[in-house]
């Protein structure tokens, strides 16, 4: 039996935090699809069930289109059986209307509830302030079956104070978890739970912004009814592929020379289709002329879109600046005659001033 577990498809997010009104459009398009992609490819590889770990939606607020395009996902392949998990992203409004719920989507609400499901049972739960903490306590599941368990929450870390969708991994070892299937966590990680299980985060199917960058896609799962074994494979799915570079642009004069080191760093190494922000580094001289929006125009005509930050630091031989009757001369000694400032705070300010009195945004 093959299983997918996926999560965190987030769909219809806005996406304009990081995209123009136009991009965002075809980027949340994008996403709306990779869903029916999923269900395509579970039809077409032998696919028995679609588990989905939480947040399949981004706001309580769903579109006609998502709500439609997902409805016809499930219901167009009544041979598979969905598993749908709410995460804190997601409501069930997406539902109503409806005269009946698909036979082949199976729903959890905030207690423990199972579906024995070929030679496996599915059992999942989802995590609100009144079940939090208790709920981990009151499994049980039986020791000859081959157990998955669906859950949308984060790893117990002891800096969190709200529990309310806390995974609390100690507490689920030795109960007889073959495979824990989980959601919130928007990158791929899978480890051992205990001798018998594994726990997995399968990530987001597709990248939204640059907190989500490379490989993104969902788990295939394997399960052997012979020898009681879950192994899951990732399989890389997204549409596009966002990656943070660094370009150190040291010695650049002015914004040519800076495109050519930002394109000798990029060289042919990333697709036209992807999404890139890329980290102007190293130090550059206080007269270095730099335009951040040419390099993200020049660029963005061979990439989908790319965002350009500067990270670079003025390289100032402050003894220059000394004796200069200039503005810039004038600054550097107010600043150094400072009693009060450390020879690091000192520069710190000066390559500050330097930058406004050129015209840079701080």
């Amino acid at each position: 039996m093959k299983l997918i577990h996926t999560a965190d498809l987030h769909l219809d997010s806005r996406l304009t935090g990081n995209l123009d009104r136009e991009k965002a459009k075809i980027r949340k398009t994008e996403i709306l699809h990779t869903f029916t992609r999923i269900t395509d490819y579970a039809a077409e590889n032998g696919v028995s069930g679609v588990l989905i770990a939480g947040d399949l939606f981004d706001t309580a607020s769903v579109s006609a289109t998502a709500r439609n395009v997902v409805l016809a996902g499930i219901a167009g392949h009544p041979e598979i059986t969905f598993f749908w998990l709410r995460g804190n992203h997601d409501r069930d409004n997406f539902l109503s209307g409806l005269e009946e719920v698909p036979p082949n989507l199976k729903q959890f609400r905030d207690r423990w509830t199972s579906y024995r499901f070929g030679p496996v049972t599915v059992t999942g739960a989802e995590l609100n302030r009144e079940n939090a903490g208790a709920l981990f306590q009151s499994l049980f599941l039986e020791y000859p079956d081959i157990n998955i368990v669906m859950l949308h929450g984060q790893e117990m870390k002891s800096r969190l104070k709200d529990k309310t969708e806390v995974i609390e991994l100690p507490s689920l070892k030795n109960r007889n978890i073959d495979y824990l299937a989980l959601g919130h966590i928007h990158s791929y990680k899978a480890e051992k739970l205990d001798s018998r299980g594994v726990y997995c985060y399968p990530g987001c199917p597709d990248g939204r912004g640059f907190d989500e960058c490379g490989e993104k896609g969902f788990v295939l799962l394997h399960v052997d009814e012979e020898t009681k074994q879950v192994r899951p494979e990732f399989v890389p799915f997204s549409s596009r592929t966002l990656y943070t570079v660094e370009a150190d642009v040291t010695g650049c004069a002015n914004t040519p020379e800076i495109e050519q080191a930002v394109r000798a760093k990029l060289g042919q190494a990333y697709p036209a289709s992807s999404l890139l922000k890329v980290l102007l580094t190293g130090r550059v001289p206080v007269e270095c002329e730099k335009d951040v929006l040419y390099l993200e125009t020049v660029l963005g005509r061979q990439y989908f879109h790319v965002r350009v930050e500067d990270c670079t630091e003025l390289s100032v031989n402050y003894e220059d600046y000394l004796y200069d009757r200039s503005l810039r001369g004038e600054f550097v000694r107010l600043v150094m005659a400072d009693g009060t400032l450390s020879g690091e705070e000192k520069g710190a300010v000066i390559r500050t001033g330097f930058r406004a009195l050129s015209g840079e945004e701080i």
